[in-house]
């Protein structure tokens, strides 16, 4: 009987790039390639912990974890992995608290659990925050449409920095900005020469309280002098 050859480690694998693109599972993995979207959505539901369930509940959690995967809406294959490991770090976590709840646990038992529970936790904020700034989430973008800049005066665009730190950002000079033809303001106070003059009394008319004392001659003859 002739045995069949095995084939060798570093045989090449024959691909068809053009082998099931239709798409039709794309809200499960975000690939065109349902290849990609069936192998990523069994992934997933296989993190789940199924041994001690029937199989009425084995249905509801796998048709759960793919309810989740097309929840997260992927719209490419890196959200599809990323929306992956988005479940499987929950349903881990989850499991965690579960067995750390149970009655018969030790307390050793239960705070390993809890310990892992807090890094699955951590690790799935982690991922959740690295799918929204990977969807552009979380950042403003604020659009200035008309700049209007006095006489003599400047603008800038841009991130300015406070003193003693902060984010840095290009400043820009904006000489070529719409200017105002006319800017109102109000009037300065000018001279009216109708109005009377107000007599200020001198220094030396003005009598010293008794708490200086009497004034020396010499201080009245300087205040003559003035």
């Amino acid at each position: 009987m002739a045995k069949k050859e095995r084939p060798t480690p570093n045989q090449a694998a024959t691909v068809d790039p053009k082998r099931n693109r239709e798409g039709k599972l794309k809200c499960f993995g975000g690939s065109e390639s349902d290849d990609r979207n069936n192998i990523l959505a069994n992934q997933a539901v296989r993190t789940l912990w199924l041994k001690n369930s029937d199989e009425e509940t084995k249905d509801r959690q796998l048709n759960a974890a793919a309810a989740a995967l097309q929840g997260f809406g992927p719209r490419d294959e890196l959200e599809g992995m990323m929306a992956a490991q988005l479940v499987a770090a929950h349903s881990a976590a989850m499991e965690c608290y579960r067995r750390a709840m149970m009655p018969e646990q030790t307390f050793g038992g239960r705070n390993q659990n809890l310990n892992y529970a807090n890094k699955l936790a951590r690790t799935w904020a982690t991922l959740l925050n690295a799918l929204n700034k990977h969807r552009g989430k979380g950042q403003q973008k604020i659009t200035v449409e008309h700049v209007h800049i006095h006489n003599g005066g400047q603008t800038i665009v841009g991130t300015v920095e406070h003193p003693g730190g902060g984010t840095e950002g290009k400043v820009e000079e904006q000489p070529h900005a719409k200017q105002i033809a006319h800017a109102p303001e109000s009037p300065m106070w000018r001279e009216d020469k109708s109005r009377d003059t107000v007599p200020v009394p001198c220094d030396e008319q003005r009598q010293m309280p008794h708490a200086w004392g009497q004034v020396t001659r010499r201080a009245q003859r300087e205040c003559k002098r003035t």
